[in-house]
C-alpha cells in the first residue's frame, strides 16, 4: 500500500507544470548554486594540507563549472539571461555562506559534503515534476563529483582516535542543516511564482514541511556516513 501511494504522489506530482517565470527562478537559484560551489571549492583547494587533497578539490571544482555551463546554456534557450536569472538569489546565498565560513580544511570538507547533499535532495524532490529536458538536465547538475567518497575518507581519518574534533565537527554539521533550511525558505518565500510552484507540487504547506523532515533525515544519514552520528 505505501508502494502504491508513493507512486501515485509521483504521478500526480508530475502533473505540476512550472510557469515560464517559476522555471527561470529555479534554475536561477541552481546556477548560482553551481557557481557558488566553484568558487568554494577553488578555494578551499588551495587550503588543502596535500597535494593530492589540493588536485582531488580542484577536478571537482572543474566539474562544477561544467554544470554552471549546462545551465547557462539551458537559460538561454528559455529566453533568459543567465546573470539576471542568478540576480535575485545572489544575497541569500552570500548570506549563508558568509554565516557558515569555516574555519579549517576539515569545516570545509564537512560543509561541502553536507551542504551539496541537502541541496541534491531538494532539487531531485522537484525534478520529477519538470518537463523534459529541463527534468534531465537538473539531474545531471547533481551528479556527484567525486567528493562525497573522498570528504568520507578525510573525515572519518581525521577523527580517528579523536573525540574533540569529532564533536566539533558534529555540531558544526548540525549548525549546517539549520542555516540550509532558513536559506532554502527564505528563497521560496521571496519569489511568487516559486512559492507558488512548490505550493502546488507538494500539494499544500503540510507536504513542504514533510520535504524538510526527509532531508533531515538524509542530512542524518550523511553525518553518520561521516563519522559524526
Amino acid at each position: 500500500m505505501a508502494s502504491d501511494a508513493t507512486t501515485q504522489e509521483q504521478e500526480s506530482r508530475q502533473l505540476v507544470v512550472p510557469s515560464n517565470a517559476a522555471l527561470v527562478d529555479l534554475l536561477g537559484a541552481l546556477a548560482y548554486g553551481e557557481l557558488s560551489a566553484f568558487d568554494r571549492l577553488a578555494e578551499d583547494a588551495r587550503g588543502a594540507p596535500t597535494l593530492a587533497g589540493r588536485a582531488a578539490l580542484s577536478t571537482m571544482a572543474a566539474a562544477e563549472m561544467g554544470h554552471f555551463r549546462l545551465l547557462e546554456e539551458h537559460l538561454n534557450g528559455l529566453g533568459a539571461t543567465t546573470a539576471a536569472a542568478m540576480c535575485a538569489f545572489a544575497p541569500v546565498f552570500d548570506s549563508y555562506h558568509a554565516a557558515t565560513a569555516p574555519h579549517d580544511w576539515l569545516e570545509s570538507l564537512v560543509k561541502a559534503y553536507l551542504g551539496d547533499g541537502l541541496a541534491a535532495d531538494f532539487y531531485r524532490e522537484v525534478a520529477g515534476w519538470l518537463p523534459e529536458p529541463t527534468s534531465s538536465l537538473v539531474r545531471r547538475v547533481l551528479a556527484d563529483t567525486g567528493h562525497s567518497a573522498f570528504a568520507e575518507r578525510e573525515v572519518r581519518a581525521a577523527i580517528a582516535g579523536n573525540r574533540q574534533v569529532r564533536d566539533r565537527l558534529a555540531l558544526w554539521g548540525r549548525r549546517l542543516l539549520g542555516e540550509a533550511v532558513a536559506q532554502a525558505q527564505q528563497v521560496v518565500a521571496e519569489r511568487d511564482e516559486l512559492a507558488e510552484f512548490f505550493v502546488r507540487g507538494f500539494s499544500d504547506l503540510a507536504g513542504i514541511a514533510v520535504l524538510f523532515k526527509r532531508l533531515q533525515t538524509n542530512h542524518g544519514q550523511r553525518m553518520a556516513a561521516l563519522g559524526l552520528s
